[in-house]
């Protein structure tokens, strides 16, 4: 069998595409025999413009091999995201050309990736197996603030989402939230395997009472785009906090340059903004932190996603504090003690409900057993080899019974 498995982002990239598809790689190339072949098509990572690490272009391990497509520097925006995807699209045909393929495997989070899975799956009439880990669409109609904009695209991008999504065999939802969005799409059978927590942090250490000293510390670690909308939230949070507490944030992303500048208008010092960082250092700052905050922007599309951060974040021991709206907060509910909600936005109510919080830490081995990445991408694994032998399931297999 021969796999052609497309993503954007892969091992040594630093964020959630990598961290999900570098150990599904791994397993499904265990699975197979020294006979068969998995083709990873990816781009050398790019996810952060302060996180540069080298990776070889062409990489070849027993039945696997790695190509790494040199793309454009983007800051998240979306002309730069069209231009890195284009010279991934591009070299994409140059490295499939004249070979065999018995399977197209796409994970994507903005539809490019699964677009390109779809445009070389029908060319060459295979199985397509997609891995949808966002709605791009409706996500990014509604961050869109020109109306003539909005217009104009709405009808090309679901163009592309008919073509794409219209063809695959198999369909993977990374959140149940997006069930309803998909039910147009009934040729797919469907699975909702979610993202998990990765070995680094299965080990993560009971943590120790701390001295009240200084002030309490919420740490934010990942990606700082529109779909965060940071700068909507900490400054005015940090600002009503005071000296008592204050906020770690360690990323980067698109929307970094409104953050620092909605905490040079708010003028408070209580806010620090640290660049990216590898794995094993995040361990320690988790480790360091009382509180692990999680905010999302306040937009209808964002209720459909379960953030990739909160598996991290609750393969620890400390509080969460979370602000987040429809699936992922019900999500958080059911699953995940020791948990802080609040609206999205909502400045008032994350001061008010903190100031109430104790700093408590309490393990989470149940949801750290239920969740385990290892897990996951063993039965995500066997359901990509059964779409490409033409036994997809009969019924979606949701790993989170959890209604939408």
């Amino acid at each position: 069998m021969n796999i052609l498995y497309l993503t954007f982002y892969f091992k040594p990239d630093l964020c959630a595409g990598s961290f999900r598809n570098t150990p599904l790689v791994e397993e499904l190339s265990a699975l197979l025999s020294a006979d068969d072949h998995i083709h990873v098509v990816t781009t050398q990572p790019n996810r952060y413009q302060t996180f540069q690490v080298a990776a070889p272009p062409h990489e070849q391990r027993g039945n696997l091999t790695i190509d790494r497509v040199t793309v454009p520097l983007h800051a998240s925006g979306l002309t730069d995201q069209i231009r890195s995807f284009a010279a991934y699209y591009r070299a994409a045909l140059r490295l499939t050309r004249n070979k065999q393929y018995d399977v197209v495997v796409a994970s994507s989070s903005r539809l490019f990736t699964a677009f390109l899975g779809a445009y070389l799956a029908r060319r060459r009439q295979l199985p397509l197996f997609l891995d949808i880990r966002d709605i791009f669409r409706e996500t990014i109609l509604e961050m869109l603030k020109k109306p003539m904009i909005r217009l104009g695209l709405n009808p090309l991008l679901y163009l592309v989402e008919r073509f794409t999504f219209g063809y695959a065999r198999h369909i993977n939802l990374v959140s149940e939230g997006f069930r309803t969005y998909f039910s147009p799409y009934s040729q797919a059978t469907y699975s909702f395997f979610t993202n998990g927590i990765d070995d680094e942090f299965l080990d993560t250490p009971v943590s120790t009472p701390k001295h009240r000293a200084g002030p309490r510390t919420l740490l934010y670690a990942g990606n700082i785009g529109e779909g965060q909308g940071l700068h909507k939230i900490i400054p005015q949070a940090a600002r009503q906090l005071g000296s008592g507490y204050r906020f770690v944030i360690v990323g980067d992303g698109g929307a970094k340059a409104k953050l620092l500048a909605a905490i040079d208008q708010a003028q408070v010092t209580n806010v620090e903004v640290r660049k990216p960082v590898d794995r094993t250092e995040l361990r320690q700052l988790y480790q360091q932190a009382d509180y692990l905050f999680l905010h999302l922007n306040d937009l209808k599309a964002l209720e459909k996603v379960l953030p990739s951060k909160l598996f991290e974040y609750a393969s620890t021991d400390k509080p969460i504090v979370a602000g987040v709206a429809g699936y992922a907060g019900r999500f958080l509910t059911q699953y995940v003690d020791n948990c802080l909600l609040f609206t999205p936005g909502d400045a008032d109510g994350l001061v008010r409900q903190l100031r109430q919080m104790p700093v408590t830490n309490a393990s989470r081995a149940a949801f750290v057993a239920t969740f385990q990445r290892k897990t996951i991408v063993q039965q995500m694994a066997r359901q990509i080899l059964q779409t490409a032998n033409g036994r997809p399931t009969a019924e979606p297999v949701p790993v989170t019974p959890l209604p939408v």
